[in-house]
């Protein structure tokens, strides 16, 4: 398989494996997609790391593959490969992407759908669509311009350079650096400790969240009105407020 899947303390980690670049052919993207619909099903799943090995997160699109497609072929697969990454932008768990070596075209895009973004110190993102003649087409144009805002997001496309974890963080389009060799355990640290948090709030917070940056104002107040009563009704919140109580705050051990 191109892609696997781990389970441990309450994080699956979804594993990138196609040496030597994590080149993301259709095969993988699909892959992609099977999990992330697997993960979002599965009650020991709690949490979500997203992960292409020690050396590369993932370097983009299988250039090869897609040379041999022509008008009729994109416009029949765009969609395709429009939904595998949006499946994973969907898991309604946290997701995080521990991303070292090279992130970019397609790459990059996957580390957008994620809820966090921690980077090696030797990382390097970008979105060099443009130099093919092309435009990133899994999400890049709209995720992007979201998390750094249009102007950023347009100077990264427009010249489809490649920034360093450094800068990177500077733009906001990474929330974390760290040496290499920490990454995947930091994720996996971060991902871990909301596994052992309230699992319904967890996913309201982010359905709340994300919904709320598609809407206007208005509307995300009604979105985010709806999930606080309705958490009302849930026994995480009975744990949460009686542990506040007797306990003190943070203390809860939701189930």
């Amino acid at each position: 398989m191109t892609v696997n899947l781990e389970v441990a303390e309450g994080v699956g980690t979804i594993r990138l494996d196609r040496p030597p670049m994590n080149a993301l052919d259709i095969a993988t993207q699909d892959r992609l997609r099977e999990l992330a619909e697997e993960v979002t099903g599965r009650d020991d799943v709690r949490a979500v790391v997203i992960w292409g090995g020690e050396k590369v997160f993932a370097a983009g699109a299988d250039i090869k593959e897609m040379r041999d497609m022509d008008h009729a072929g994109m416009v029949a697969r765009s969609r395709a490969l429009q939904d595998s990454f949006t499946a994973v932008a969907r898991i309604p768990k946290p997701v995080v992407a521990a991303v070292t070596g090279y992130a970019l075209g397609g790459g990059c895009e996957l580390a957008l759908c994620a809820d966090y973004r921690i980077a090696g110190e030797n990382a390097k993102l970008g979105q060099p669509e443009i130099l093919l003649g092309l435009i990133p087409g899994a999400g890049g144009t709209q995720r992007l311009a979201r998390l750094i805002g249009p102007s950023r997001a347009k100077d990264l496309i427009f010249t489809g350079r490649q920034v360093k974890a450094d800068e990177a963080l500077t733009l906001g389009l990474v929330d974390r650096v760290v040496p290499a060799e920490e990454v995947y355990e930091q994720a996996h640290a971060w991902a871990a400790r909301l596994a052992r948090g309230p699992a319904i709030a967890l996913r309201a917070a982010k359905e709340t969240v994300d919904a709320g940056l598609e809407t206007d104002l208005e509307t995300g107040l009604a979105v985010e009105r709806s999930w606080f009563a309705g958490l009302f009704a849930t026994e995480d919140r009975e744990i949460g407020m009686r542990s506040f109580v007797e306990e003190g705050p943070g203390k809860a051990k939701f189930r």
